[in-house]
């Protein structure tokens, strides 16, 4: 089975990495393109046996899975420009939550899906989320949880919690490691430790409290309780996040929701455009 990217960017890189460090994928069975075609050959630079491919149409032409690694409103010129290559036996998987896989159908006549990836998956762990069109064959559907199983826990999800999904999956990273980065700043501005060693007890810290989650040993409100012991130092820690934090993490999904509604605002208008296939 070939797999085919187009756009070799952050995400796309992650995965094609992953898919092949994971043992998903072999290089050989990889096609893929990049507008920047140079971004694409760094990573024949490392993995020489994956082909680049000058276009997507070259791409489309030779996998039978294709993931769409590109910006939302990239993707409507893009479909335009494939159509006649996306057939029933070839399956298009967008990465990118503005677009259900329903906008998608309506549009090509090929079997559709959409897995929104983690940075996280490129240790192989994490969530994927992923959705099902109607058009997508049960056959289809097995390949590409078996890829996701290699780097990541698939996590089937409905189309009214995409978006707070994927702030907990795909942005959480982000979230996180800035608050974490805030943990370490303040302990180096409060007290004589050095950068590099509260970085160093920060992320150790980070690492092991996964791994407990992980084991099932403690859930998040157990973990806190077994650390906290009242009227001990955890316990004023906690007091200060207690009164600082607040509506903090409710304002977060606030403000990705109304930016999501315009992408999904802009998005619906490109696919409006296009006639029903």
């Amino acid at each position: 089975m070939n797999v085919g990217f187009i756009g070799t960017g952050n995400m796309g890189r992650i995965l094609i990495e992953s898919f092949i460090e994971s043992g998903a994928i072999r290089p050989s069975f990889i096609y893929m393109t990049n507008r920047t075609i140079e971004k694409a050959l760094l990573i024949k630079e490392i993995y020489q046996d994956v082909h680049v491919c000058e276009t997507a149409e070259e791409v489309v032409k030779q996998s039978d899975l294709v993931f769409i690694c590109v910006k939302p409103l990239e993707i409507h010129p893009l479909i335009k420009e494939l159509d006649y290559l996306l057939l029933p036996n070839k399956c298009l998987i967008s990465i990118t939550s503005p677009i259900q896989v329903e906008q998608l159908e309506s549009v090509v006549k090929c079997q559709v899906a959409r897995v929104i990836p983690s940075i996280t998956n490129r240790a192989f762990s994490g969530v994927s989320l992923v959705s099902y069109g109607k058009s997508c064959y049960e056959e289809t559907k097995n390949k590409i949880d078996e890829l996701l199983k290699k780097i990541s826990k698939p996590v089937q999800i409905r189309n009214d919690v995409t978006r707070v999904s994927s702030d907990i999956v795909s942005c959480g990273p982000a979230f996180f490691s800035y608050l974490l980065q805030r943990f370490v700043d303040g302990a180096v501005e409060e007290t004589a430790i050095t950068k590099e060693q509260a970085v160093l007890l920060a992320s150790e810290m980070i690492i092991g409290m996964g791994k407990l989650l992980e084991s099932d040993m403690y859930t998040l409100p157990t973990l806190q309780n077994k650390v906290c012991v009242k009227g001990g130092v955890t316990g004023k820690g906690i007091e200060v996040l207690e009164e600082e934090v607040g509506d903090m993490f409710k304002r977060i999904f606030q403000v990705t929701h109304e930016k999501y509604n315009e992408d999904i605002k802009e998005v619906n208008l490109q696919f409006e455009s296009i006639p029903n296939k």
